[in-house]
């Protein structure tokens, strides 16, 4: 079976006898999901999709060393981005779009097997995040599969992220350099990255405040937070705990699932 890790299988490099093989042994499916939106002039536009598919390949091999194994998507590239759309290369669908398309992945995924799904989410605008969630409910709600969406910033799982996260200068800054500098180095303008200075701005107190857009948000060059700080030591740190954040989400779904079963 073509992976390109040990007990990591990537649906999109895999054939269909290959896929349904696997949904003989296990019906757990990880999607990762991001945006393509600017994250300052040092980060690349893909920033949540690599922080997605860095921790759903790094929760899938922690996973199979518990004896469980795991499909992961290929990931949604595209979301609900107005706050990145003043700065070239941000694209954005509305939220109707996102949902259809949301509920049709989860549905065709369930229809071969993998009926407990979970979302690795990496971009955080607040109607990106709630349109997956009401998504997700739906589609458990109606029978079709156990549908996850754990959301880093929830305080259960925000306790293990930075300090920069939790202050709330999470887009660009530090936290998400650093795990951009640990999963694709490459892709990281160095030089650029370190001569910025620090934006300390608390960036979902000013959407709640009313900004619409990074700019009203009070960043002229879409990060929040400082970005010269960031390293990869940090970065496996974070990968550490967001890994964590899934596999436990897994488990508990398949708990879930057993429960149910077992009360029929």
């Amino acid at each position: 079976m073509r992976t390109t890790g040990s007990d990591v299988y990537y649906l999109g490099h895999m054939t269909w006898p290959e896929v349904a093989e696997l949904a003989r042994r296990t019906n757990v499916v990880l999607i990762p999901t991001g945006a393509t939106e600017a994250h300052g002039p040092h980060l690349p536009l893909e920033t949540d999709v690599i922080i997605a598919m860095g921790s759903c390949t790094r929760a899938a091999r922690r996973l199979a060393e518990d004896g469980i194994e795991c499909l992961i998507t290929p990931p949604l590239h595209y979301g609900v981005t107005n706050f990145g759309l003043p700065f070239a290369g941000t694209v954005s669908v509305s939220e109707e779009a996102l949902g259809e398309l949301v509920m049709g992945i989860c549905r065709s995924l369930a229809r071969h097997g993998f009926t407990v799904q979970v979302f690795s989410n990496h971009h955080l605008e607040p109607a990106h995040f709630e349109t997956l969630k009401r998504a997700a409910r739906e589609v458990t709600e109606r029978g079709i599969a156990h549908v996850a969406v754990p959301d880093v910033r929830d305080p259960r799982w925000a306790a293990s992220l930075s300090e920069e996260f939790r202050a709330g200068a999470r887009h660009g800054g530090a936290y998400e350099t650093s795990l951009v500098m640990a999963e694709r180095p490459e892709l990281v303008r160095e030089a650029v990255r370190a001569a910025l200075p620090p934006v300390w701005i608390d960036l979902p107190r000013r959407i709640r405040e009313g900004a619409r857009s990074f700019k009203e948000a009070g960043s002229e060059q879409a990060y929040f937070g400082n970005p010269a700080a960031a390293s990869v030591e940090e970065g496996e740190q974070l990968f550490a705990a967001l890994a964590d954040m899934l596999v436990t989400t897994v488990k508990e779904l398949l708990s879930t699932v057993r429960e149910e079963q077992d009360g029929r």
